[in-house]
């Protein structure tokens, strides 16, 4: 196949790196993401039996992919897996606020939003489909070194 050199590699509005995201009851999900993280919907292709095949969400610019459940190609959600590895970070105007719409909407706090030693104001949650999300904004540079020095600190005193 010949290729089309007007033809973007990376299409207009995209990045290279987009999560994909599988979800049992995918359509519960991206009405969940617009109360609770303010996302768009900008496609949706639903198949056989009301599955969604393919959509696309936005959420403060970036896209995020979903795809309903479907075991039989192996397009399993964590629920299914019985959690997940991947937590998607989310840099936000206001930290605080965002968690607190998105518990509103049926999330978990998983982590209290906090001041952190790298210079962020972070906090974590897990939506109700068991996908994973942290949340920061960033309030204070700090260099290398600082964080470095912040980190060792914290790594000395004891667990609680």
């Amino acid at each position: 196949m010949a290729k089309d050199t007007k033809i973007k590699p990376i299409p207009e509005h995209m990045h290279s790196v987009t999560p994909h995201l599988v979800v049992a009851g995918a359509a519960n999900a991206i009405e969940f993401y617009k109360k609770a993280f303010g996302a768009t919907e900008e496609a949706r292709l639903p198949g056989p039996g009301g599955k969604i095949m393919h959509a696309m969400i936005r959420i403060d610019g970036s896209a995020i992919m979903l795809v309903d459940e479907m075991p039989e190609w192996g397009a399993l959600g964590p629920k299914a897996l019985k959690g997940s590895p991947v937590t998607i970070h989310l840099y936000v105007e206001d930290a605080d606020a965002f968690v607190a719409r998105a518990v509103k909407a049926g999330a978990k706090v998983t982590m209290p939003v906090a001041d952190m030693f790298w210079g962020d104001r972070y906090g974590k949650i897990e939506d109700p489909f068991g996908h994973h999300w942290s949340v920061g904004t960033h309030v204070r540079d700090v260099t290398p070194e600082e964080a470095e020095r912040a980190m060792k600190e914290m790594s000395a005193q004891p667990a609680s």
